[in-house]
């Protein structure tokens, strides 16, 4: 069962990364319309019609994917992918990453982290993680955005296979609907607390 989600009262760390994760690997969700999704889980990459010119968020919670996507019913977004990406590519994308919003603590003044956000290739934002009934919980879930070098290492690098999940998401939706949490809980992909080293964070705490 998915602890740290269904057991929204026991304190967690409000800055965490939590994904499905194995040695080499982590998985990440994205929402697309069909023509890209499909195309993309058939292939096990991203169709030319796909845009490396716009920023690409991914997301390593499954429930906050599904917040977003609203269980794969909003448009453009009917299409759930689980892409798995490389740990090390996992871990540049937030080495060179900025906070999407200023913090002064972190930043000095707003100046220099408006220039450190037009530098960086990549950027964090962290929102409220989302149980199965897509509530708020009181910890934080990684929204990690990639552009230009970023966007293109994931695309052409990074990426170890894609999935489309889009039945897994209607089944959950569809147990969570019915009132079988339990069920829906046991079918949630398993995430766990990602390994990372405190420095790694450091400069992404909001």
């Amino acid at each position: 069962m998915n602890d740290q989600k269904d057991r929204p009262n026991e304190q967690q760390p409000r800055f965490r990364v939590r994904a499905l994760h194995t040695e080499s690997t982590v998985t990440v969700y994205q929402a697309y319309r069909p023509e890209i999704g499909r195309a993309a889980a058939r292939h096990g990459r991203f169709p030319p019609s796909w845009s490396r010119d716009r920023m690409t968020w991914i997301k390593p919670s499954f429930l906050w994917m599904m917040y977003r996507c609203g269980w794969a019913t909003k448009e453009s977004q009917e299409t759930v992918l689980a892409v798995e990406i490389s740990r090390e590519g996992f871990a540049w994308a937030l080495g060179h990453a900025c906070l999407s919003h200023y913090v002064p603590d972190l930043h000095g003044d707003q100046g220099a982290w408006k220039r450190q956000l037009r530098a960086s290739p990549a950027r964090v934002q962290w929102d409220p993680e989302r149980d199965l009934h897509l509530n708020p919980l009181p910890y934080r879930s990684l929204q990690l955005g990639l552009a230009g070098e970023a966007t293109a290492r994931y695309a052409d690098e990074w990426i170890v296979g894609i999935e489309d999940v889009t039945p897994l998401a209607t089944e959950i939706h569809a147990r969570v609907r019915a009132g079988e949490l339990e069920r829906a809980a046991e079918l949630l992909p398993q995430e766990r607390p990602y390994p990372l080293e405190d420095a790694v964070l450091a400069h992404l705490r909001a």
